[in-house]
C-alpha cells in the first residue's frame, strides 16, 4: 500500500501564498506521475497541476502564472508553491500520486489520494 501525508493548508489573505506539501511512503517501486487536484464547495473535483517523472508538467489556466509544482524524487514528495492567491483558489486540495508498487511481480500499479488539506483565502 502506499500512503500520502499532506501538509501546508491554511488561511491565508488575497494577495498571500502558501506551499503544500504531499510525502509518499509505503510500497513503492516507482512514482511517475504527482499532482494536485482541488475541489470547492458545490463543485467537482478538478485538476491544479501535475508534473511526470521527468518534470514535465500541466497546469489548470485559472492557475497558471501563480502556482508552481515540484517533486524530489529522493523524497516521494510533491510539492505546490501558491502564490498571488486569490478566493476562488479557496478548496480542499488533494495530492494525487500514480507510479509502480513494489511488493508483487508484476509490478502492480497504484493510483493513491490524500486526506485533503483546505486552503482558504480571505478576500
Amino acid at each position: 500500500q502506499v500512503q500520502l501525508g499532506e501538509s501546508g493548508g491554511g488561511l491565508v489573505q488575497a494577495g498571500g501564498s502558501l506551499r503544500l506539501s504531499c510525502a509518499a511512503s509505503g510500497s513503492i517501486f516507482v512514482i511517475n506521475a504527482m499532482g494536485w487536484y482541488r475541489q470547492a464547495p458545490g463543485k467537482q473535483r478538478e485538476l491544479v497541476a501535475r508534473i511526470t517523472s521527468v518534470g514535465s508538467t500541466n497546469y489548470a489556466d485559472s492557475v497558471k502564472g501563480r502556482f508552481t509544482i515540484s517533486r524530489d524524487n529522493a523524497k516521494n514528495t510533491v510539492y505546490l508553491q501558491m502564490n498571488s492567491l486569490n478566493a476562488e483558489d479557496t478548496a480542499v486540495y488533494y495530492c494525487n500520486v500514480a507510479g509502480l508498487g513494489s511488493t508483487t511481480l508484476p509490478r502492480k500499479p497504484f493510483d493513491s489520494w490524500g486526506q485533503g488539506t483546505q486552503v482558504t483565502v480571505s478576500s
